[in-house]
């Protein structure tokens, strides 16, 4: 179904002028502090809505409403986790960022423990972040073709052309300040749709609460059930959400990056807690919509029997928004996965010339590292565009799980470094396979839900490395 001829010329004039607004900060890019670190003079507040829209991508959108629908909204717990991990993360790994310049995270870890673990720290978040940013980018498809009625590839090939061209020319602060814009956008397109939605409902909220008990209480929002098995509880949630938040905000060079863009450690404080709430008020929006499309859809089918229910916001807004609105709402969405795009981008271009030594001595001049740094970022977003034609399953939940095979390993060797002095280089790496293997392991042959992944290799790999650094004694330093 194509939307009408107003609603693709908002989507069209949004997609260009975001695209120009990135294209700005081109002149400001004299060095590499400037193109990956914005010359870091970017505002708290800036920083923490970009925080916000670098994890909030368009799976994020399409597949929370898309649990709700299909279940309730105890997925909040996982969001509780994440502010517990926040603070953690100022409390513990923040103020080694601040102790050095670096342009990276894993340059705080050749500091523990020399290069090659620096560069094996670099692969794995090079390797695990392409993967995801695959699976985030596959779901543009499921807006665009819905929206536009194109083939799922020409979607994918457009919206990140647009969104390599202006990270390639901006760095940085291009996608800070498109991050913000971005976020303000799409933000209020899911309040627009929260209310229209509720007014669209025969009977208002009083029907959604009678629905929702009829189906099970979808309202449910707290589970205090111990049962490993079960994705959304009360103890997965708190625990393996602060696990996730510390491997992914403490140790991922895409939020990393953005901390260090900060002023000084202050600012960067205040932009990730801050940043903590305002994701937990982002996400019981996106699960209240998904509620309400359920109860909607009661009234009003949309999906076809068999039909994924990932599709469901994308057909409610091309069907049912008026017009005009559902081009700006359909906007809205494609601003979460630029942001969430571009941020990537950055950072894979980032960790791919600053932390492999073969990169970082290939050129002193300045403008020729800067040259180098856009052309890394031309690669990855091939790259990216590649891994988004691929078919991968539900989209919210294969992108975390791919993410919790390594990140949880990664923050394993940070707290390895952080808390045991006489860990070395030696026992990290054997900390990290072990790691890794164990939730292999943990994901192939027991029902363990994958929240608990983080949590199980972050603490294999360190109590792994404390082990092996005492059999295979050498000298380190300390964080």
């Amino acid at each position: 179904m194509h939307i009408h001829p107003l609603d693709l010329g908002i989507v069209i004039v949004y997609l260009l002028g975001v695209t120009a607004l990135g294209l700005r900060f081109r002149r400001q890019q004299k060095d590499v502090r400037d193109y990956f670190l914005g010359g870091k003079n970017a505002p708290w507040w800036a920083l923490a809505f970009s925080i916000v829209a670098t994890e909030t991508s368009t799976l994020t959108i399409i597949g929370t409403p898309a649990l709700a629908y299909g279940g309730n909204l105890t997925f909040l717990q996982l969001v509780f986790g994440y502010i517990v991990g926040r603070v953690l993360i100022a409390i513990i790994l923040l103020p080694g960022y601040f102790r050095g310049d670096y342009l990276t995270a894993y340059a705080l870890v050749e500091k523990r423990f020399g290069t090659r673990m620096r560069s094996i720290a670099a692969m794995t978040f090079l390797v695990t972040r392409a993967l995801a940013e695959g699976v985030r980018i596959s779901a543009i498809a499921l807006v665009v073709s819905v929206a536009l009625g194109t083939s799922e590839r020409l979607a994918v090939v457009i919206v990140i052309a647009l969104t390599i061209f202006y990270t390639f020319e901006g760095g940085m602060k291009a996608v800070i300040w498109t991050d913000v814009a971005q976020f303000l956008l799409y933000l209020s397109g899911s309040l627009v749709t929260l209310f229209l939605l509720l007014r669209r409902i025969p009977g208002g909220w009083n029907e959604v609460t009678q629905v929702a008990a009829a189906a099970g209480n979808k309202l449910q929002f707290l589970d205090f059930s111990r049962n490993l098995a079960t994705k959304y509880t009360f103890w997965s949630g708190v625990i393996g959400g602060a696990f996730l938040t510390m491997a992914t905000h403490g140790t991922d060079q895409t939020i990393v990056q953005r901390l260090l863009a900060a002023r000084n450690e202050k600012d960067s404080r205040k932009a990730l807690l801050s940043s903590g709430f305002i994701v937990l008020f982002q996400f019981t929006v996106f699960l209240l919509v998904g509620v309400l499309l359920y109860v909607f859809a009661q009234h009003t089918p949309l999906l076809a029997p068999g039909e994924s229910t990932d599709r469901i916001l994308p057909l409610f807004l091309v069907r049912e928004m008026p017009t005009g609105l559902a081009g700006l709402l359909l906007a809205a969405i494609l601003a979460v996965a630029m942001s969430n795009a571009s941020g990537s981008l950055n950072s894979l271009a980032a960790s791919s010339v600053m932390d492999f030594a073969a990169l970082r001595g290939h050129t002193r001049d300045p403008e020729k590292f800067v040259k180098l740094s856009r052309r890394m970022t031309l690669g990855w977003g091939a790259v990216l565009i590649f891994l988004g034609l691929v078919r991968w399953g539900p989209v919210l939940e294969a992108g975390l799980t791919i993410v919790s095979f390594t990140s949880g390993c990664l923050l394993g060797l940070f707290l390895l470094g952080t808390f045991d002095g006489r860990s070395n280089s030696n026992g990290s790496l054997i900390g990290m396979i072990v790691g890794l293997a164990a939730v292999l392991l943990v994901a192939r042959f027991t029902s363990v839900a994958f929240t608990w992944y983080w949590m199980i290799g972050s603490c294999v790999t360190f109590a792994a490395g404390v082990v092996a650094s005492r059999v295979l004694p050498e000298r380190a330093g300390a964080i």
